[in-house]
């Protein structure tokens, strides 16, 4: 005779929580309990008040009237995926990954007003329902939130610097559109180089794109300076750009003028333009660190018209340079001398205008801290439109 039963008995899951939904997101009070060692985010921590600022600048009429999203989502609406997401940037989560460690942190789901955070995998699906039109649909949202802060802040700058630049994203998988192009740190090694623009007196991001591997061409940097153009505050009338030689063609140079930007550009090396600095009249620099300054008039090959070069040369040391430093391509040299040339449309004198390019290093800061704090460097799916909306 056979007994045709379970050997083992599993026991009920016992339930792990509440599951309805917070009726609203927590408020801070007088009476509101705050400590500086506990697990938790604090109600000073600054995420509530973060949440609150967007709250008052319409930051979900933003998004709900510019993204056009047909998925229609369970869990939470489009918005609160969005702002789930944002907030947990702002806290220093920078991937989805690291979202399970904020699954059931009070502040946060307060905000959201859901009883627990959807799984990683949530995240991602609403990610992938996302069509690449997406990404420019942000970039709209975010050029609508800065006009709107700058109201309130009562910003009035007329006068704005646009430092644009790129930077090199390091692929450690088989992502699309990854390129083995200029990488100092990682030479052979396949890459991104996203192009960003920054307003350099108020440390804010102006636009920006990703790309692939390649060197910008440069209808893509018209495209960006186009796109650039359209996030500025409209009381913005007068905007100085400076770039790097990375920049340095007629594109870039024709889209500066196409909309009366003054400009500061490095200029890369050519043999027509070493022989015009050869050729040019030198004299002593003693308000730079350089050994000797000048400035001529001159016309790349392909451009529309002349410009004013400026160009600085130092005198070659004996010592050679240490193995394995990354190639300067801001400098170029010739067998006696090292040159910087700039292309400008600004007025002014040489030193000045060097010193006012130098200031430029901020831009770098600003790329360092998105790509190390914010995780703009980190691109775990393989599909570039997940990539390109994140």
């Amino acid at each position: 005779m056979v007994i045709d039963r379970n050997q083992d008995t599993r026991p009920k899951p016992v339930r792990q929580g509440v599951q309805e939904v917070n009726p609203k997101p927590n408020k801070i009070g007088a009476s509101t309990p705050y400590d500086f060692n506990a697990k938790n985010l604090t109600a000073y921590g600054g995420l509530l008040p973060v949440a609150t600022m967007l709250e008052k600048l319409g930051f979900q009429q933003v998004v709900e009237e510019t993204l056009t999203v047909k998925r229609q989502t369970k869990v939470m609406p489009m918005f609160r995926f969005l702002l789930g997401m944002v907030l947990a940037c702002y806290v220093g989560f920078s991937r989805l990954y690291h979202l399970r460690f904020l699954e059931r942190e009070p502040m946060l789901t307060g905000i959201l007003q859901v009883a627990r955070l959807p799984p990683q995998g949530t995240f991602w699906r609403f990610l992938a329902s996302l069509h690449l039109g997406i990404a420019r649909q942000l970039l709209q949202v975010q050029r609508v939130m800065r006009q709107r802060v700058w109201e309130a802040a009562n910003v009035q700058l007329s006068e704005v610097t646009v430092d644009t630049d790129t930077t090199v994203h390091t692929l450690f998988g088989n992502q699309m559109g990854g390129r083995k192009s200029y990488n100092p740190k990682n030479k052979g090694k396949k890459s991104y180089q996203p192009i960003l623009s920054f307003v350099a007196e108020t440390r804010e991001y102006a636009g920006g794109a990703l790309r692939k591997g390649d060197r910008p061409s440069g209808a893509e940097i018209a495209e960006h300076l186009e796109s650039v153009a359209k996030g500025l505050p409209a009381g913005v009338k007068t905007v100085l750009a400076r770039a790097d030689s990375g920049f340095y063609c007629w594109e870039a140079v024709e889209a500066y003028e196409k909309r009366n930007w003054q400009f500061i550009i490095v200029a890369r090396k050519t043999s027509r333009l070493v022989d015009e600095l050869k050729a040019a009249a030198w004299k002593s620099s003693p308000k730079t660190d350089a050994d000797g300054q000048c400035e001529f008039r001159y016309q790349p090959e392909g451009w529309g018209k002349a410009y004013r070069f400026l160009a600085l040369r130092y005198l070659k040391k004996p010592e050679a340079p240490e193995a394995g430093q990354p190639e300067q391509y801001q400098l170029f040299d010739t067998p006696e001398y090292i040159y910087r040339v700039f292309v400008t449309s600004l007025d002014g004198p040489l030193d000045a205008l060097v010193w006012f390019y130098n200031q430029r290093a901020g831009a770098e800061n600003l790329i360092k801290e998105a790509n190390n704090d914010a995780g703009l460097a980190a691109h775990p799916s393989n599909r570039w439109m997940m990539v390109s909306v994140r």
